[in-house]
Order: structure tokens, then sequence, then C-alpha cells
């Protein structure tokens, strides 16, 4: 049978923290990923939190994060569509899926953690034996998620995400809403992270498969490719 996959993108366009700053989804973390999936002829769905419109951060728009990949994505009327007006995670079947992928973009840090219908999803997908991915600030949104016997998933479990180093190279740690890092930390997970920012970095324990930036995204997409077997 087909492979199916759920990419989570995130609906917010703004910084809560400083409102006229814009963000939204990191485009590239997307759609490096959509290709391999692509390539392996793997069934794929995209949902957000809320459902409908996904904005674009601006930053990811830009040099070198713009490549080929991100430009064939932006330049399609069809595949923008998706973004455009995404499911809602509340309403979608865990059963329908074998992964489930985050992605990142600092908007995820304000709508990912809290959703429940995320959280529900990403339990459910994981009790089946399905394979949790995320990718740079996508584990945003395992920090709250617990499993069927109320234990935190990431609880003693090896990961990887965005750095607080890197929070501070990308000169956005003033602004962002927390530290991401602290916080997977504190609710006993087992962090881990390349000495040099924003080089490609990828975490396998068991079916959790962790990507700690942008340049880890096709790497992260090949790991659960393998790992679904």
């Amino acid at each position: 049978m087909t492979k199916r996959i759920l990419h989570i993108v995130t609906n917010v366009a703004k910084y809560e923290t400083k409102p006229e700053r814009p963000t939204g989804l990191w485009l590239s973390e997307l759609t490096h990923a959509w290709d391999e999936f692509e390539a392996q002829g793997y069934e794929q769905h995209i949902a957000s939190p809320k459902g409908g419109f996904c904005p674009i951060e601006p930053q990811s728009l830009k040099f070198p994060f713009f490549d080929e990949s991100a430009k064939a994505w932006y330049t399609n009327i069809q595949r923008m569509q998706l973004l455009g007006d995404t499911a809602a995670v509340a309403d979608l079947d865990a059963e329908a899926y074998d992964a489930i992928y985050l992605t990142g973009g600092h908007g995820v840090m304000f709508d990912f953690p809290e959703s429940e219908g995320l959280q529900h999803l990403i339990r459910d997908i994981a009790d089946r034996g399905g394979v949790v991915a995320s990718v740079c600030h996508g584990y945003c949104g395992l920090v709250n998620v617990r499993d069927t016997h109320g234990e935190l998933l990431v609880n003693g479990r090896k990961l990887t995400g965005f750095s607080w180093m890197e929070e501070k190279v990308a000169g956005v740690s003033k602004i962002v809403p927390y530290n991401i890092e602290e916080r997977i930390k504190e609710r006993g997970a087992e962090y881990s992270k390349k000495p040099i920012p924003f080089v490609s970095n990828v975490v396998v324990d068991e079916r959790l498969v962790t990507g700690q930036n942008p340049s880890s995204a096709k790497a992260v997409a090949e790991a659960v490719v393998e790992t679904m077997g």
C-alpha cells in the first residue's frame, strides 16, 4: 500500500511578541521533504492547527534558502494553493497516516504547542507505530504531547531542533516567545545539537525523527523513509 504522509504547517503570519515582524512557514523545510517523499511515490497531505491559509516566512524566500526546490514550489500555482487552504488537524484521522512531519518557521512557536488537535494526532500516530518527525522549530509541536499513559512523549527521547545559538545567529533571540531548546530539555528530552550553527543534523530515536535546522529537511525526510521501511 502507498505510504501516506501528513505535513503540518503554521497559521501564524506575525510574531505575537512583535506584530510588525512577519513570520510563517520556512518554505524549504516543506519542499525538501515533499520532494523526497514524492520521489518515493508517497501520498502527501498538508494540515495546520486551524486549517486554511498558511503564510510563508519572508526570510525563507532569500538566498541561500530560496533554492531550486523552494522556487519550484513558490512559482507553481497548484502547489501554492495547497498552502492557501490547508486541512484543520482536528478534522483528520490519525489512522489515515503512516507518518507526521512537523515543519518549522518561527510561526509554529505560537500555534503548535497548544494545539490539542495536533497533540492528539501526534499521540495517535505514535501509538499506531507511525513515524513522528520534525525539522527546525517543528519540535515546538512535541513539547506538550502526552502518550496514552499521560507521560510526556519526549521524556527520555533523543532529539534535536533549532538551537538557542541559532536563534542568536538569526538575530531573533530577543523576540521569540521562549527558548525552545531549554523548554524541550525541561520536558525530559535528551536534546543534542551540532556545535556549528545551521549544519545539517538529524537524530533518530526509534520512530522519532528530528532535524536541527533548515539544512536538515532533506536528511530528515530520507531518515523517515528509511525508518518506515
